[in-house]
């Protein structure tokens, strides 16, 4: 906050009677500089001047900030009391960042589950983006109290696993189809003919095959295994991404990777048509592996090791594939992988916090929301880096246009 040439903090503090608006205002901004410098003592005199002020926002930024004051001057008592004062007040904008600091005074305390109950506040009133740090906070705060159910479920609140999964949702949907493809008699539905990549037909316009392709798999008789192993896989990486963007994110990722594999094999493959779900799994491989190295999210060991197993995963299927020769579709492979690495590198994970946005963290923004696939790199960058993968789309399929139409 800048403040007026004219303001004079110490002059502030000799005076009596009411603030104005003005002079509360810059009483704040400048005990916010105080406590900048450590002059936490000056600050604290300062904050205290303006409490009381007859805007509830403005006492309470004052609480909270002589609270803080406090704190570092070791009088964690007193300032826990500035912050449940805060907290009390009728609510206002400072609310919950009172309810925040009163947990985190009474979790300094011991009053564990005080501490619990005071972040239970917060999150009703916290900001979208804040939501899984504080379900986090509560997991810790409930398994060490003992209730283990309800540190179960803040942990799978803080990891988005909340509700119903989207990718399980994918599996189970992906199964029925492929299931029904096989058994129900095409003179009923030919449901290989509507939703198989059929590369003349979808020459001729037919753009849903792009996506439909993942439903159904080789014939059990033929390749029983096709569909266990996409499924498996789709397991894997499926909830996993999920975790770290969110489910619509994660259906976004997985369509737009079914793309980018049904149009390499499109542009490329020598086969007029093409079932599986695989190209859209390698997408989920490729951005696994991508975030693990451009983003390093924060995660647990068993987390870190499980991410770690893609490369080699992806590096033994290239190579089956490469050595079964028209069995598998090696194109829709690496345009999957392709398109989901290109993602990875674009968007960070929005879910869970990586190296870099605990070094740079920009503090909450009043109206702001959490984007869909999280913060990475600018948005010139981001947006430079969608346009060249909707052209290379666009180029794949021309290419394909003109081999099969």
């Amino acid at each position: 906050m800048t403040l007026p040439p004219a303001f004079d903090g110490r002059a502030l503090l000799g005076q009596s009677g009411p603030l104005s608006r003005a002079d509360a205002l810059a009483a704040l901004g400048h005990a916010a500089e105080l406590m900048a410098s450590a002059d936490f003592l000056d600050a604290a005199r300062v904050y205290q001047r303006v409490i009381g002020y007859d805007d509830r926002s403005i006492t309470a930024a004052a609480m909270i900030g002589l609270g803080e004051a406090l704190h570092r001057l070791d009088d964690d008592e007193r300032a826990l009391g500035q912050w449940e004062a805060a907290s009390e007040l009728p609510e206002n904008d400072s609310t919950y960042a009172a309810w925040r600091n009163v947990a985190a005074g009474r979790v300094r305390g011991g009053n564990l589950r005080g501490a619990l109950a005071a972040y239970r506040e917060a999150d009703r009133r916290a900001p979208p983006e804040d939501k899984a740090e504080i379900a986090a906070r509560m997991g810790w705060l409930a398994k060490e109290v003992g209730d283990q159910g309800a540190s179960t479920r803040y942990f799978a609140r803080a990891r988005g696993d909340e509700g119903y999964s989207a990718a399980i949702a994918v599996i189970v949907v992906t199964l029925v189809v492929s299931l029904a493809a096989n058994f129900v008699p095409p003179t009923v539905i030919d449901l290989y003919g509507i939703l198989a990549l059929i590369k003349p037909l979808l020459a001729e316009g037919e753009l849903w095959r792009l996506w439909t392709v993942t439903l159904v798999h080789a014939p059990l008789q033929q390749m029983p295994l096709h569909l266990v192993f996409n499924l498996y896989a789709l397991y894997l990486a499926g909830p996993f991404v999920e975790r770290l963007y969110g489910r619509m994110a994660f259906l976004v990722i997985y369509l737009v990777c079914a793309a980018g594999g049904s149009l390499a094999t499109f542009a490329f493959g020598d086969s007029p048509g093409g079932v599986g779900a695989s190209g859209a799994i390698f997408g989920l491989f490729g951005l696994i592996i991508a975030v693990q190295y451009v983003h390093r999210p924060v995660l647990d060991r068993g987390a870190r090791a499980f991410m770690g197993q893609f490369v080699g995963l992806v590096i033994l299927n290239l190579i089956l594939g490469l050595a079964m020769g028209g069995t598998i579709d090696n194109w829709a492979h690496i345009g999957g992988l392709i398109t989901g690495a290109w993602l990875g590198v674009l968007f960070a994970p929005r879910r869970v916090p990586t190296m870099r946005s605990l070094w740079l963290r920009p503090g909450p923004t009043a109206g702001t929301t959490v984007p869909l696939f999280g913060s990475g790199g600018t948005p010139a960058v981001k947006g430079a880096g969608l346009a060249i993968l909707l052209g290379a789309f666009l180029a794949l399929w021309f290419a394909g246009a003109a081999a099969w139409g």
